[in-house]
């Protein structure tokens, strides 16, 4: 017995006793599912690669003695460039094939890495930090979009985009745990060379287990297109990840509004060009356009959270890195759980509308038990941490899961890439709109009395308390630790609101989608197993 259909935009009949279900294909084997697994391990190496340098940065700044700016730019030039090209590449996936891609994102992501282990000055490290970003833009999109190709039934899809979302989110708080312990036993540079088994291994193996599929008519490449979406991304993504820690400063500002009009230059681009890397018809497809939105809301609060979590545990409870890392772990428990339940709900007939909005509800109650926190509440800090993460996830995995069936295969990739765009966006919004409330509750909550600097944040006020004498330093720590607390509250009570609407929204713009079939010829895409 199968499965009954998923309810995605290109559901279609149930299998049969055959094994095959009409337009969707035949249901994935051994083979493709074994084929996932390798897909998993770069894709865990590239979300890992976020914060693996986490506490890697103090044994770099001694061993390299890299300057304030350089230091920066080692730190955020991989996100800066995997957002900037993410577009770019699943483009070029869809036209020069996707396996073909991967492979060579994968050498890239391998090479990369052993330069930035053995680099030995700052200007290496930030040059081998940017391929690794170029590499992991080849890698994010053309691993989600390969499941649209290995499972073409859409319950088994739904289940492999359930897992790749809860690797996807592990892997960046798995990442500061393995830097902290690497770095413990070996040197800095230990914390790339972890990279090359996995990438040695997708390139064995990908050859054989992993199927060629590209769009058999993409159309010319439109090369200006490339520029103008990184001028679109990059300023943006840059001002907007600068505002909750240096406030909003004209020069910030002017970067958003840069960004926003090379963004209008790119639409308008895609909307007059004879073959445009991102087709308007994509975005016509019922499903998709919600289905994008509705991701960047939830990686929204995703980031958001975890700005005021992380701090939570470090500078509230006094936790070091390390072990703020380890206990940052425990909440990821109820992602491995959250996607397949989800999954087994809509294949059981449950509406996606309302998985969906049951998610983002889920997820407003974590938000709801943040605005309840104090300063020492660690516990339930994990707790609303662990509830918000299994409430994104669920809506995560479904909102890939609709916008993939929603479009055709040959066109996966550059809907992938435009998945995990909108998603850096999100999260760069979580953290400075949130952050911002925050920052302000705190700024308003903090002493008359205390200095410019413990005004402005946590960490400076805490510094600066340690240099003070007895009664005096411990009443500048405190306040400081009571007014970021309040932040935290304030900022949840945003949260709550913000995925509420969210709820309301998710239900009303998919309740009424009906399953379709997106590749309206019966002819598959190109692809092959050689």
């Amino acid at each position: 017995m199968t499965n009954p259909p998923h309810p995605s935009a290109d559901s279609a009949p149930p299998a049969g006793p055959s094994g095959l279900s009409g337009p969707s294909g035949p249901r994935a084997g051994r083979r493709e599912w074994t084929a996932l697994g390798v897909l998993m391990l770069p894709l865990l190496l590239v979300s890992m690669d976020v914060s693996v340098l986490y506490f890697a940065i103090p044994q770099i700044s001694a061993d390299l003695e890299p300057s304030g700016t350089q230091q920066l730019w080692i730190f955020d030039m991989y996100a800066f460039v995997l957002a900037g090209l993410l577009m770019t590449m699943g483009s070029i996936g869809d036209r020069v094939g996707r396996r073909k891609l991967l492979l060579v994102g994968a050498a890239a992501f391998g090479a990369a890495s052993l330069v930035a282990a053995y680099a030995n000055s700052p200007e290496t490290l930030i040059a081998a930090r940017a391929v690794l970003g170029i590499g992991g833009a080849t890698l994010m999109p053309s691993t989600l979009a390969m499941i649209r190709t290995l499972f073409t039934d859409p319950g088994q899809r739904a289940k492999a985009i359930g897992m790749w979302s809860a690797v996807m989110t592990g892997g960046v708080a798995l990442g500061s745990v393995m830097s902290g312990v690497l770095v413990e036993h070996f040197w800095w540079g230990s914390v790339f060379l972890v990279n090359l088994p996995a990438m040695a291994l997708l390139l064995l193996l990908g050859p054989f287990l992993l199927p060629e599929s590209r769009n058999p008519a993409p159309g010319r490449f439109d090369l200006l297109s490339v520029p103008l979406s990184m001028a679109a991304v990059l300023p943006v993504i840059y001002g907007i990840k600068e505002i909750p820690s240096q406030g909003w400063n004209v020069r910030y500002v002017v970067s958003v509004t840069v960004g926003l009009l090379f963004a209008a230059l790119f639409v308008h681009r895609q909307r007059t060009a004879a073959s445009p890397m991102l087709p308007p018809a994509l975005f016509r497809g019922r499903g998709f356009s919600p289905a994008v939105a509705l991701n960047l809301l939830s990686s929204f609060a995703m980031m958001g959270s975890a700005y005021f979590t992380t701090q939570y545990l470090q500078s509230v409870l006094g936790k070091s890195s390390m072990e703020a890392a380890l206990w940052a772990l425990l909440p990821t428990v109820l992602v491995g759980v959250a996607a397949p339940i989800a999954a087994r709900l809509v294949q059981r007939g449950v509406n996606r509308a309302y998985v969906v909005a049951g998610g983002f509800v889920f997820a407003a109650c974590g938000y709801g038990m943040l605005t309840v926190a104090g300063t020492d509440s660690m516990w339930l800090v994990l707790a609303a941490a662990g509830v918000i993460a299994a409430g994104i996830v669920t809506v995560m995995s479904q909102m890939m899961d609709l916008a993939l069936g929603t479009v055709p295969a040959p066109r996966a990739g550059t809907a992938s890439s435009v998945l995990e765009t909108g998603a850096e966006f999100g999260g760069a919004l979580g953290m400075a709109l949130l952050g911002s409330i925050g920052t302000a509750v705190y700024r308003h909550e903090m002493p008359a009395s205390a200095s410019g600097g413990a005004r402005e944040t946590l960490g400076a006020a805490l510094a600066e308390a340690r240099l003070l004498p007895g009664r005096a330093g411990e009443s500048l720590a405190s306040a400081a630790r009571d007014a970021f607390t309040s932040g935290m509250q304030a900022a949840a009570v945003a949260g709550t609101l913000l995925l509420l609407a969210a709820s309301a929204l998710a239900a009303t713009t998919l309740r009424e989608l009906r399953p379709q079939n997106p590749d309206p010829a019966p002819a598959a895409p190109t692809h092959s197993r050689h």
